[in-house]
C-alpha cells in the first residue's frame, strides 16, 4: 500500500467516532453475561417497551389485546365449486394413454407375455387415445400473462 492509502485509512479511523471505554461495557452478571449499564443516555431505560401498559406497569402486559374485528379463527372459506364433468371419450383416452404403458411395464417386470393380439390392441388403443387428445386440444394460444390463478 502506498502512503496515500495509509493516510486515508488513518483519517477514516481517527474520524470514526467515539471509542467506547472499558468502564462503559458494564459488569458481568451471575449467568456470565455482561449487563449493559442503564443511565441517562440509555434509550432503553426511558422506554418501557411495547409489552407494558401505558403507565409502564406489567399488569397491562397480561391482558390480551382487545380487537373489534374478526380473528383468523372465525374465517370459514366458501365451499369449493364442483369439479367439471369429463366427457367419457376423453376419460377413456386418458386411461389408455396413462394406463396401457403402466400395464405393459408391469407385464414386462413380471415376465408374463400377453398374446400378440392383446399387445396389438393395447398399442392401437394407446395411439388412438393420444391422437384423440391431440385432436381435441384447444387451438387458441393461451394468454402468455395468464398463470391460471383466479380471484
Amino acid at each position: 500500500m502506498t502512503s496515500r492509502d495509509d493516510e486515508a485509512w488513518r483519517a477514516i479511523v481517527e474520524n470514526y467516532g467515539e471509542r467506547p471505554s472499558l468502564d462503559d461495557l458494564g459488569t458481568e452478571t451471575a449467568s456470565g453475561r455482561r449487563a449493559r449499564p442503564t443511565g441517562e443516555g440509555d434509550p432503553a431505560a426511558a422506554d418501557p417497551g411495547p409489552f407494558t401498559g401505558p403507565t409502564g406497569s406489567d399488569e397491562a402486559a397480561d391482558d390480551p389485546p382487545e380487537s373489534g374485528g374478526e380473528t383468523d379463527d372465525d374465517f370459514v372459506p366458501q365451499p369449493a365449486p364442483p369439479l367439471p364433468e369429463v366427457p367419457p371419450l376423453r376419460r377413456a383416452s386418458w386411461s389408455a394413454v396413462l394406463g396401457i404403458p403402466i400395464l405393459m411395464l408391469v407385464l414386462a417386470l413380471t415376465g408374463w407375455r400377453p398374446p400378440t393380439l392383446v399387445s396389438l390392441v393395447a398399442v392401437v388403443c394407446f395411439v388412438a387415445g393420444f391422437g384423440y387428445l391431440v385432436a381435441t386440444m384447444s387451438r387458441d394460444p393461451r394468454d402468455p400473462w395468464d398463470n391460471g390463478a383466479q380471484v
